[in-house]
Order: structure tokens, then sequence, then C-alpha cells
């Protein structure tokens, strides 16, 4: 007869409920067919219409999109630019559909260094979405995760200076909810485009026990069924969050309390 399996020990969903995508291979996409850099950033986004698209149909909570890292800034001009104009351009075309499929839009990073017509877009897509409930679309704009780690820090900080919070207190789900994105489950599922395989300071915290995914497809070329593929090798895979494997857990004897 079987053990009974102590589910306790185990936390597994076979779907994920949060993926976050490094958006990785744009310009070699472009250059390898001979054209500028910023096409393939508007190839891109075709990849991301698919992508929502994909988590639509499968019942996505979250999508992250590392759109635009604190480190691209030393990018060549011309490209950033290009970068900046292009999602001025998404903003102002894309809200309206997502408003009518029902979804949220929210950025994380910082925006002083924004343009303050890029802020000013990025502030009326929030307020335009903001009662959204079918699924939530995060867009990191100016974002690195050492930045989300030190500016919680300061947060948390200056609560303490002020009096109104005591360090004792501070444990880490205090300091998760002081991080971007600290009120939506952190990333189940991490997928990179483009062949490399870091995350690039994204999301140092939250993707402490995510599921990585690499693809060596370009991320223009990461279509539906690629995103597909990734989920369901994410389905397949066993998330133990640092304790055994369940065949292991299988072949030690139970105590009463059903603890290995």
């Amino acid at each position: 007869m079987n053990k009974p399996f102590p589910s306790n020990l185990i936390k597994w969903r076979p779907d994920p409920r949060h993926i976050a995508i490094i958006m990785d291979g744009n310009g070699r996409w472009a250059s390898r067919r001979g054209l500028p850099v910023p096409a393939g950033h508007r190839a891109g986004v075709e990849a991301v219409r698919a992508a929502l698209k994909t988590c639509k149909q499968k019942g996505i909570e979250v999508l992250t999109l590392f759109a635009f890292s604190s480190e691209n800034w030393g990018r060549p001009e011309t490209e950033v630019r290009a970068l900046m104009a292009l999602l001025c351009h998404y903003l102002r075309k894309e809200v309206e559909q997502l408003q009518r499929d029902n979804v949220r839009l929210r950025f994380i990073g910082r925006r002083d260094r924004l343009s303050c017509r890029l802020q000013r877009l990025i502030g009326r897509s929030e307020d335009i979405t903001a009662a959204n409930t079918g699924a939530t679309l995060v867009l990191a704009v100016d974002y690195g995760g050492q930045w989300d780690v030190l500016d919680a820090v300061k947060a948390l900080a200056g609560e303490v200076a002020k009096g109104t919070l005591s360090a004792e207190d501070i444990d880490s789900s205090r300091f998760e909810q002081a991080l971007s994105l600290g009120d939506l489950p952190p990333p189940d599922l991490c997928i990179r485009t483009g062949g490399d395989a870091r995350i690039s300071n994204f999301m140092l915290w939250q993707l402490a026990y995510t599921e990585f995914y690499f693809a060596e497809a370009l991320w223009p070329d990461f279509d539906e069924a690629a995103l597909t593929r990734a989920i369901e090798d994410f389905q397949g895979r066993e998330r133990r969050f640092g304790l055994r494997r369940s065949e292991e857990i299988f072949e030690q004897p139970l105590d009463p309390n059903g603890s290995a």
C-alpha cells in the first residue's frame, strides 16, 4: 500500500499565478535581419501582445515584463530615445484595449528619471485601469532589484526613525510589503529569452524560490507556442521550497504527526 503523502510538506501549484519575463534579444533579432535596433524593439511589442493573450487564455493572474532596467541607461542614446518613444506609443495605443480586456496596468521602478510626458502617460494608464480585476500586467521601467531592496530599506528606516515602526517588528513579511509589488504574489515562473542564463538585477528578493526557464529564442520570436511550452515545463516540476523531493519523503517512515 502506498504511504499517505504529507501534503503539508510540499507546496505545489500546477499552474503559475505570476509569470515574470526578462525580454532579451530584440537588438540581435534586428541585427540578424539587417535592421536598426529600434525595429527589434517594435517587433518585441508583438511578442508582448502574444504573451498577454496566452496568459489570459490560461488564467494567469499576473504578468511582469522587464521592459527597461536601471542599467539600460548606459545603452546608446539613440536606442534609449527610441525605447522611450515606443513605450509612449504603446501606452497611448494599448491602454484602451487593456481596459476592454479588464487588465490592470502597473509600473515598478524609478520615475524621476523619465520624461514628464512619459510620467504623465504612466499615471494616466494606471488610473484608467486601476479598477480592473481580470489580470495584472506589470511593466518594470527603470527598475533594478538592488534599487528595489535599498528603497524598501530606506522606507522602513524612515518609519523607524519617525517612531511609527519598531525595528523588532521588521520580519521578512513586513520587508516584502515594502518592496515593489509587495501586494502581489511573487513570481512562480521567471522566463528569460535570448539564450543567456542570468537574472540581470531583476526582482532579487521576489525570485528567491521562483522556477527559472531559459529560452534560446529571441524575444520577438517568443510566440504563444513558446510561452505555452515554458508553462508546461513549469507544470512538470516539483516546487520544494527547500524541502525534500516527494519520492524521498515517500521512502521515509512517517511519525504520528505526518512528518518525515
